[in-house]
């Protein structure tokens, strides 16, 4: 039995849930391309201005790619393919050029590929029971783009720590808060509805501006400096003309909701 993605939209959020019981929640093909498609669809729906990205249950978030799809003969479907048409580089929003706010909510193990969730997500909060590992190498496989990922939120040692160690030593959520790779701890039973009320508050605000200011954030990334400021500088452009640059201060000096208008989706 494949494993499934679930998504549903409530006041504005739309929640991800991975469920693949037998395998921990780890993701196979058809669950890569549910992804993909979600992905499009939340970029173009007006009605979604933030989304929460979870694992069903409370033991694992995700622990990667599903090897028991792999021996079923998935591994055939992706390759020596380009990188970016790889199934696993097609599951979160950055890489799928998706600018809604994302938040991730880890409620268990996050393992190997599960991390890449973690890497592109916006906000990031864990259960108290959350861990960190990558089995890549212990298991024969390069660890490659997870770590990637991850050196551009995280110090190097705590990359290297991740990537060389494996099971051997898996970080708790404590630590991944300690060390920025995830912003809060909750309680267990908290996750989803701290999630929920952080997801809220995201919704209050322009999706236009929410869109262009997280878009400025990640391209400024793949550049040095002064090329990055240029990159985050185009948002700005784009976002002049916007009727929201007068309707947030209109509605904030005449005491009133906001009444938003919808993204565009203008990019250059």
């Amino acid at each position: 039995m494949a494993g499934e993605v679930h998504y549903e939209v409530a006041d504005h959020i739309g929640t991800i849930t991975l469920d693949n019981p037998k395998a921990r929640n780890a993701f196979d093909y058809e669950m890569t391309q549910a992804l993909r498609r979600l992905w499009g669809e939340i970029q173009r729906d007006e009605n979604v201005r933030c989304v929460i990205v979870t694992g069903a249950g409370e033991k694992a978030f995700c622990t990667g790619w599903d090897i028991s799809s792999t021996a079923a003969g998935d591994s055939q479907k992706f390759a020596k393919v380009a990188r970016k048409d790889a199934p696993y580089s097609q599951i979160t929003a950055i890489q799928n050029e998706c600018w809604t706010p994302v938040i991730t909510a880890v409620n268990g193990q996050c393992v190997g590929g599960g991390l890449h969730f973690v890497a592109d997500s916006d906000l990031v909060i864990a259960s108290e029971g959350a861990t960190f590992f990558d089995t890549h190498v212990q298991n024969g496989l390069a660890a490659t783009l997870e770590p990637a990922g991850l050196a551009r939120r995280i110090p190097l040692d705590a990359v290297f720590r991740l990537t060389y160690l494996g099971s051997a030593e898996r970080m708790s959520a404590a630590e991944a808060h300690r060390i920025g790779l995830v912003g809060e701890v909750v309680a267990n039973d908290q996750l989803l509805a701290r999630a929920r009320e952080l997801a809220t508050i995201i919704c209050g605000y322009s999706p236009t501006a929410l869109a262009r200011s997280k878009k400025a954030i990640w391209e400024s990334l793949d550049h040095g400096l002064e090329p990055g400021l240029d990159a985050a500088y185009r948002q700005l452009e784009l976002h002049a003309d916007h009727p929201d640059q007068v309707e947030g201060p209109t509605a904030f000096f005449e005491k009133r909701a906001a009444n938003w208008a919808p993204f565009p989706g203008d990019e250059d």
